[in-house]
């Protein structure tokens, strides 16, 4: 509410004789408020509240000069106490040592409209499994409505699925000189019995083959026509998040340990490299030239502000040519970062986003918030598209697997 309301409400109690008017239109709203608060099963306290703030019965108070605003307002702290949430117990309390009628009525609708908050948000919450059943059975009778006149629609899905399958199936390549050596390895008689395939195992290979999809390939799967926006925004963070990772290697390589211990450091050069590698996909080679102009000037101050020596001009060329160096698709810290993250999101499909978190490979502990963050997007994503297309996958998988992996 607007403070000259506020204002005009204390001139209204501070007048002799007192005027209710805006008190008692306040103290309905507060009625509704409480009222609204309270979960079907609570019925004495509703009996409670319509009692004690009858807005007859304060009307009627309220003519004859005696209606008690103090009495009233320490009475909605008391049930305020009684329903509002652990998180808002501190600021209830702190009401409770206002004396002045108006800022303390002031507070409690403050106070209120947050508990308003906290049911509306405690409410979308225990209807979210709900809400979550019926989007899945909605749009999967939409799918089927369009698969019933086109019964073509899923070709797309099962070459899809099918080609995550062969990827799976495909031994990995491997270079002569390790099939040459003495290091123990599989042999090839069990290379030639490849582990059983299963429906989760192809499914999570095809779900990251999404992200490496050419834009220009119309043949996406029809199942996540709806999500390839989505999908394509992830891909994109990805490859931003691989840059990000490849500039922090190569800097820290150079700085050493003691400017990488410094979280400050960490997070400043992390913030100037985001908002530089934005652009990294449409012009590599220049958003690396400004990268490590940008990088390197941020090292060669920390230095000098901390005390240390600086970086010798043969090291700060080199910090420069490697850092430029990631814009080329070739550039072996580039690569490894990719696969890194690669193999984070596979992991984060088999066991989840906290436990991939747990054992990060080198080169991404100074990006595990970016992860969590784009692993947990990727992981939902996935998770419902499989509860919504969960049956037609099984059908389209049945042929490769056996009925006990099905």
């Amino acid at each position: 509410m607007p403070s000259d309301f506020w204002d005009h409400l204390k001139e209204q109690l501070s007048s002799v004789p007192p005027d209710f008017s805006c008190a008692l239109e306040l103290l309905k709203e507060v009625r509704e408020i409480l009222l609204s608060l309270l979960l079907p099963r609570q019925n004495r306290l509703r009996s409670e509240i319509e009692e004690a703030l009858d807005m007859d019965f304060l009307h009627q108070q309220a003519d004859r000069g005696d209606l008690n605003v103090t009495y009233l307002s320490k009475y909605i702290l008391n049930m305020m106490v009684l329903l509002c949430a652990p998180v808002r117990d501190e600021a209830v309390q702190r009401l409770e040592n206002i004396t002045d009628p108006v800022r303390l009525l002031r507070g409690i609708f403050q106070v209120l409209g947050l508990m308003k908050m906290d049911m509306v948000n405690y409410t979308i919450q225990s209807l979210q499994p709900q809400m979550q059943e019926h989007s899945i059975q909605f749009e999967r009778a939409q799918f089927q409505e369009r698969l019933n006149k086109q019964p073509s629609l899923l070709d797309h899905t099962t070459k899809w699925l099918m080609q995550a399958a062969t990827d799976l199936s495909s031994p990995p390549a491997m270079c002569h000189d390790t099939l040459e050596s003495s290091i123990p390895g599989p042999s090839p008689s069990d290379m030639d019995s490849p582990e059983p395939l299963s429906p989760s195992m192809v499914l999570s290979q095809g779900f990251l083959n999404l992200l490496l999809w050419d834009a220009e390939d119309e043949e996406f799967p029809e199942t996540l026509l709806m999500d390839r926006a989505r999908l394509q925004e992830l891909e994109l963070q990805r490859s931003q998040l691989t840059v990000l990772a490849s500039v922090l290697l190569v800097a820290s390589s150079f700085s050493g340990s003691v400017l990488f211990g410094s979280p400050q450091f960490v997070d400043k050069l992390k913030r100037i490299t985001k908002s530089l590698v934005e652009d990294f996909n449409s012009r590599p080679e220049e958003t690396m030239c400004t990268v490590s102009d940008q990088v390197t000037q941020e090292i060669h101050q920390s230095l000098k502000s901390m005390g240390l020596s600086p970086l010798s001009s043969d090291n700060t060329a080199s910090l420069i040519g490697q850092l430029q160096n990631i814009a080329k698709k070739e550039n072996c810290v580039r690569s490894v970062i990719d696969q890194r993250i690669h193999l984070f999101l596979k992991c984060c499909l088999v066991l989840g986003v906290q436990r991939s978190l747990m054992d990060l490979p080198g080169g991404l502990t100074l990006i595990e918030a970016e992860l969590a963050e784009l692993g947990q997007k990727f992981v939902s994503l996935t998770q419902h598209n499989q509860q919504v297309f969960g049956p037609y996958y099984t059908e389209i998988l049945k042929p490769l697997l056996s009925p006990g992996q099905v």
